[in-house]
């Protein structure tokens, strides 16, 4: 295996974690909620975590690779703070929705920093699909970032 295909399945794993903790952020939201058409967003957004995961993790296969198959241990981390604090802030709409973009903000860094790496080490195999998931990401952040500014000028 070329020193290529390795810093490309390098990177493509390390948004396989990324997605992973999305779809399980996003799952994890969806059960905290209680509006049902928010409940409806995130359980959308989980899918479409685990669908970008598994296309990743293709592409890992199709380069000779092994793909990540579990979520990070800092989205492990994260999830569990925001269930202890959760225990004393309460699960409202506002609080679910600042996690979820917490999370997002996240993946943001993540696609960012593996175009980066994509364009440094000329990566130009994996480009397209990083491209495209991240701009997917982007309409998450975006999309929940309004949600919460509207939940935010409710209460």
């Amino acid at each position: 295996m070329t020193d290529m295909n390795k810093e490309a399945i390098s990177v493509l794993n390390d948004l396989i974690e990324t997605s992973k903790d999305g779809q399980e952020g996003f799952k994890t939201c969806a059960e905290d909620i209680k509006h049902p058409e928010l409940k409806t967003l995130f359980v959308q957004r989980s899918a479409e975590c685990a669908k970008a995961a598994a296309e990743l993790q293709s592409a890992v296969r199709s380069m000779g690779g092994d793909p990540e198959t579990s979520t990070s241990v800092s989205g492990d981390m994260h999830r569990r703070w925001v269930d202890v604090k959760s225990m004393f802030t309460g699960k409202g709409e506002e609080a679910v929705l600042n996690e979820a973009e917490r999370g997002e903000d996240h993946a943001l860094k993540a696609y960012r920093e593996a175009m980066e790496k994509i364009n440094k080490h000329n990566l130009v195999g994996i480009r397209d699909i990083v491209e495209r998931q991240y701009h997917g990401v982007q309409r998450n952040h975006d999309q929940v970032k309004a949600l919460r500014n509207q939940a935010r000028a409710r209460s």
